[in-house]
This record gives structure tokens, C-alpha cells and sequence, in this order.
């Protein structure tokens, strides 16, 4: 029970007082509160779940990418998927799109590929005399930008404003994209070659970098079994719409997250910027820290993961399950750390660990 201040001077404090009285009746709302949330998240998040099941019949052993694509759709932000080819993350962003039965296009980036053939352009009509829009396949609810490296800047910059303002401009006009909207973009880490880096403002635009693996031996086996054939019909279940998806972000936004998580947060954002005052081990490893975007993004993903696991409030676990896909694209290692075969994975990892835990 809290402590009723003592009187100043011999006169009480009649403020102090109303608010030492308060504060227990405040905390008991707030509890029931995340009670009666929790309980709504439990049965609002079931259908998500027969969604994972759902695709899961289809990928074999990519249940984090699965995972990481729904607190994508969650929390408003967009993926950048990294792996060699043939690990199924195209096939995951079409099951997907069946499970939500949304809208769904695939874009193969090439360096002689236009902004017009992503965002759209004027086609002029001779028999009307007048320019008309021609929509282009950005004008979806998830868009598959399929090897994004291999597209000039030119056209990953038309990405831009459709990823972050949710709008594009074709001409004088500006037309708003559907909801909801999603880019799930893939790079191939190993064939570099007429490839074009993603510019840093642009891979700031990304909420996760999810780095897909092979599968292990069992999962290996279990694709020899599934997709051995020489037809191969994917049939995914249509378990829930758009409009799920959106009344589920409502619920995200009013997941509770306490004083402590944030500070755990904020702590994590400024280590990767002033490490030395955390008594971190990375010193010359870090060229730039990462920006408050992450701050932002690391929240979202937090509470997306809570909504996943049917809870109305966030734990630190859910900060630490997601920190290494929310800052591993936006940390900037110096040429040292590149010299001593460090990876941003490995700064992110060292400061996740020495970060004190609330």
C-alpha cells in the first residue's frame, strides 16, 4: 500500500494526499484493464494463429518468417527478407495473401526497370484527347519486390513515398494505396553482381530484416516429401480479410507497455549510439547508431509479438524476440569491425546481452 505523505509544517498536504489515496483504485483500473485486453487479444488473435497453421501446410520451416511477415502486417511496417534463392519466400508471400484473401503482387526488380512500371504512369488517349492513369502493381495490399537490389536507385526510390506516406504521386496527382499495404522485399546475399545496394535512408523504411536460413535435416526431408511432384498445387485456406487486419492494429495500438519496457527499449536505441556509456564492449565497431525510427519500430514489433502470444501487455521477452530483426539493417559498422568479421548481427547481439533486463 503506498505511503500517505507526511504534513508539511503541520498542515497536510491535501493534494499529495488525494493522490497517495488515488493511486491504488488507478493501478486496479489499469489491471483490469489489461485483464479485459488480454482476454480480447486471446480470441482476436486465434484466427492468426490458424493463419500460421494455415500457410505453415505449405513452407516447411520458416515458422519465423511466417511470424515475422504477421507483425509486419500488424504493425503497419514493412519487411526486407534476406536468403538464398530457393527457401520459399516468394511462395510464403503468396500463401499469405490467399490465407487473407487480400490483394497480391509480385514485382521482379531489373536493372532496366522504370518507376513507371512500378508506381504507374499517364497513358495518353488519342479518341479522348486526355492523359489517363495508368495504375501500376504498387496499387495492392501486399507487394512482393522481388530482389530490390537489382534495381537502380531510380526505382527503389519510387518505393519511398508509396512505403512510408502510403500514397504515390503519378503526374500532378497523388492517390492513396489501399489497406492494408505491406512491401515484403527480397535480396539475395550472394550473387552481387549488377546488383545496386539499398540506399541507408531506404533500408530505414524497413520495421524488420529477417535473414532466412536452410532448413535442417527433418525439414529437408519433410520438403522431399511435400513438393516432389511434378505438379505442385499449393492450396492455402482463406481464414480471415483485410478488415481483420485492420481492427486487429486497434488492438496493438492499446497494448500496454510499461515504464520499464520502455526505458528497456530507449536503452537498447541508445546503446547502439553511445555504447561506451553502457559499458558495452563494441568500442570502434559502431560508425552510426541506429535512428528513433527504431525506437519506434522495436515498440511495434513488441506489441505485435504480444498480440501473437494472446497478451494484452508487453514483456521484455518480446523486445529481446525482436530486437535483432528491428536494428541489424540499421546499424552502420565501421571498416574495423568489418576487418574483425563483425557483423551488425554481432553488435546487436553483444549489446542485447549486456543491456540490464527489467
Amino acid at each position: 500500500m503506498s505511503k500517505i505523505p507526511k504534513p508539511l509544517n503541520g498542515l497536510s498536504d491535501n493534494s499529495a494526499v488525494r493522490e497517495a489515496v488515488s493511486r491504488p483504485p488507478a493501478r486496479n483500473q489499469l489491471h483490469n484493464r489489461i485483464n479485459e485486453l488480454s482476454t480480447e487479444i486471446k480470441q482476436r488473435s486465434a484466427p492468426f494463429q490458424t493463419l500460421i497453421a494455415e500457410v505453415g501446410l505449405v513452407i516447411v520451416g520458416q515458422e519465423k518468417l511466417i511470424q515475422r511477415m504477421l507483425i509486419g502486417l500488424l504493425g503497419n511496417g514493412h519487411l526486407l527478407i534476406e536468403g538464398v534463392p530457393g527457401l520459399a519466400k516468394t511462395t510464403a508471400v503468396a500463401c499469405l495473401a490467399k490465407g487473407i484473401d487480400t490483394g497480391f503482387q509480385r514485382i521482379q526488380f531489373a536493372p532496366d526497370l522504370l518507376p513507371a512500371d512500378v508506381v504507374g504512369t499517364l497513358v495518353y488517349r488519342p479518341q479522348d484527347q486526355e492523359f489517363v492513369v495508368q495504375r501500376g502493381p504498387i496499387f495492392s495490399n501486399l507487394i512482393l519486390a522481388d530482389e530490390i537490389n537489382r534495381a537502380p536507385a531510380k526505382v527503389q526510390s519510387a518505393l519511398l513515398e508509396a512505403m512510408q506516406e502510403r500514397q504515390v504521386t503519378i503526374g500532378s496527382e497523388t492517390y492513396p494505396l489501399d489497406e492494408p499495404f505491406l512491401v515484403m522485399a527480397t535480396q539475395n546475399p550472394v550473387e552481387q553482381e549488377g546488383t545496386y545496394p539499398l540506399p541507408e535512408a531506404q533500408m530505414d523504411r524497413f520495421m524488420l530484416k529477417v535473414v532466412v536460413g536452410y532448413p535442417n535435416r527433418e525439414q529437408e526431408r519433410m520438403i522431399l516429401q511435400r513438393m516432389s511432384k511434378t505438379q505442385q498445387k499449393f492450396h492455402v485456406r482463406t481464414v480471415m480479410h483485410p478488415n481483420d487486419i485492420l481492427d486487429a492494429r486497434n488492438l496493438v495500438d492499446e497494448i500496454y507497455v510499461d515504464n520499464k519496457v520502455q526505458d528497456y527499449i530507449v536503452d537498447l536505441v541508445m546503446a547502439t549510439r553511445e555504447p561506451a556509456d553502457y559499458g558495452i564492449p563494441v568500442e570502434g565497431l559502431i560508425q552510426f547508431g541506429v535512428s528513433p525510427r527504431a525506437t519506434i519500430s522495436l515498440t511495434l514489433a513488441a506489441k505485435a509479438n504480444a498480440f501473437l502470444h494472446g497478451r494484452g501487455f508487453v514483456i521484455p521477452q518480446d523486445v529481446k524476440d525482436t530486437a535483432l530483426d528491428v536494428l541489424r539493417h540499421r546499424l552502420i559498422i565501421t571498416y574495423e569491425a568489418e576487418a574483425e568479421d563483425k557483423t551488425s548481427d554481432d553488435v546487436v547481439k553483444t549489446i542485447v546481452d549486456h543491456i540490464h533486463v527489467p
